[in-house]
């Protein structure tokens, strides 16, 4: 693979995308889905075709309004936040509440608990660096319970505003901005592109390393030794970076999968960062997620001791969707107590995580318990949530292999579904002249005719030649089912129209 290949991956900047014709309809004002941003070039190329619309008079659409699976926003999605999540965090941001009889009795006792960790019994306060202590604590135990009791240490745990931004910060830590040849990370093909960006902002060297689509989306450890082959001359990999349950291509790694990849960062001296977000949403038959932390551990000497890793979680996913809270977690394991020190200082550069983010954390780490008051709603409001991802996973699989031109692995974990699109020269073509990614062609007349928001798989990363559309499945049954229905009618109608 050249340097060009490996620097230029993922360039999140327009690329010439457009024709003059193209270019004449973006200089109009946009109206842009929620949540995303105008001056995002992608969205721009996702409304294109939307713009194009809204300039003729008289041009009426076959929907009321778009079904925006863009993003793994379960509450943006419609679906509903836990009640116990929500009572304690308005009782903490109002305490009078805890004194109201509306509330459940541990409802109440929750929040003031959570206020008495707050300087001066206040969520608008600072808290210490690392995350309030009592917090971190339960978060240590939340991990010890996770992994069969293995022991974890708080003085490893750092909370922060969001997983991404504990990401960027220890990579921060392993990219040495002045190095020659530059600093390499290993990264899965497809990929979420924020983290994808995170390092190359950097300056550092994305070196892809592809999931096997045949074999649903399975890491092979032959597969990661040609990535480092790749780099040879490029770069100096210092990292390997794994998302388990997968995003967006929706695997879930086994021990054994796990056990490969940790001898092979042992073998490279390579540090493990380990993107488990969706540790909760596991839905394939005979998978189960298991911790890189608790692997490492039980793999014993050598590799229990020397194989530095960096774990990560967050509220933002799973059963509590709450991602405008903004806060997460990173677990550090084997790490020397000089760089804990320099992690330290890093963390202290944005004083603290969102205060009321880290009751989150605790809500989700030391959830109601069989015999509280809240917790038959509790239980029932997260069984109905998996109830709906499961049936939405099983109906999304169904119907696009149904369609034709379109295929999809089983969707084992995750938040999202990574169908393949087997486009036909014609539609290839018809993008080209348009001087638009085909996938991204693809996505604007989705967006035009069938009103559903998703994303190009090119944005992501896929093997040249193929194709593919990301869309979030934690959507109510009802949603689910009309994105279903119109992504099935716009389809059908697409590939007539290019065959």
């Amino acid at each position: 693979m050249s340097s060009n290949v490996l620097v230029s991956y993922w360039v999140h900047e327009p690329r010439h995308l457009y024709d003059q014709a193209a270019s004449k309809v973006l200089s109009q004002p946009l109206v842009v889905p929620s949540g995303t941003h105008e001056n995002d070039p992608q969205v721009r190329v996702l409304v294109q075709a939307c713009a194009q619309q809204s300039q003729q008079q008289g041009v009426r659409k076959p929907y009321k309004e778009v079904i925006d699976v863009f993003q793994g926003d379960l509450h943006g999605a419609g679906m509903k936040p836990l009640t116990f999540v929500r009572q304690v965090l308005a009782a903490c941001v109002y305490p009078p509440l805890i004194n109201s009889n509306n509330l459940p009795l541990d409802v109440r006792q929750r929040a003031q608990e959570e206020l008495g960790r707050c300087v001066g019994g206040s969520v608008g306060s600072y808290s210490a660096v690392a995350g309030i202590p009592e917090i971190v604590h339960s978060i240590s135990e939340f991990i010890k319970r996770r992994d069969g009791g293995i022991p974890s240490h708080p003085e490893n745990i750092y909370i922060s505003p969001g997983s991404q931004w504990s990401i960027s910060n220890i990579l921060n830590v392993l990219v040495n901005r002045e190095a020659s040849p530059r600093t390499g990370v290993l990264i899965p093909v497809p990929c979420y592109n924020i983290t994808v960006l995170s390092i190359t902002q950097l300056g550092a060297v994305t070196v892809p390393y592809y999931l096997s689509e045949e074999q649903g989306w399975a890491l092979q450890v032959e597969e990661l030794q040609r990535a480092l082959e790749s780099a040879k001359g490029v770069c100096n990999p210092v990292a390997l970076y794994v998302i388990n349950p997968g995003n967006p291509a929706g695997y879930v790694q086994s021990q054994k999968s796990v056990q490969e990849v940790i001898r092979f960062a042992w073998e490279k001296r390579l540090f493990l960062l380990a993107d488990e977000l969706y540790q909760d949403c596991v839905y394939g038959e005979n998978c189960e997620f298991v911790s890189y932390k608790r692997t490492l551990s039980e793999m014993g000497p050598p590799f229990s001791g020397t194989v530095e890793l960096a774990s990560f979680h967050s509220v933002s996913k799973g059963f509590l969707g709450e991602c405008g809270l903004r806060a997460g977690y990173v677990e550090l394991v084997n790490l020397d107590p000089a760089v804990m020190k320099h992690i330290h200082t890093l963390f202290s550069k944005d004083t603290c995580a969102p205060v009321l983010g880290q009751i989150a954390l605790d809500l989700m780490s030391n959830p109601p318990k069989p015999g509280d008051p809240s917790y038959p709603l509790y239980k029932q409001e997260i069984e109905h949530i998996r109830a709906v991802l499961v049936h939405n996973v099983k109906r999304v699989h169904e119907v696009i292999n149904s369609l034709p031109g379109f295929s999809c692995p089983p969707i084992e974990g995750g938040l999202f579904a990574f169908p393949r699109l087997n486009l036909t020269p014609k539609a290839i073509q018809k993008a080209k002249e348009l001087g638009l990614q085909p996938d991204t062609f693809y996505c604007t007349r989705l967006l035009e005719e069938g009103g559903v928001f998703t994303g190009p798989g090119w944005e992501y990363g896929q093997k040249e030649g193929t194709y593919h559309i990301r869309f979030c499945i934690a959507a109510p049954q009802d949603v689910m089912e009309e994105l279903l229905r119109r992504l099935s009618s716009f389809h059908m109608t697409f590939m007539k129209d290019f065959s």
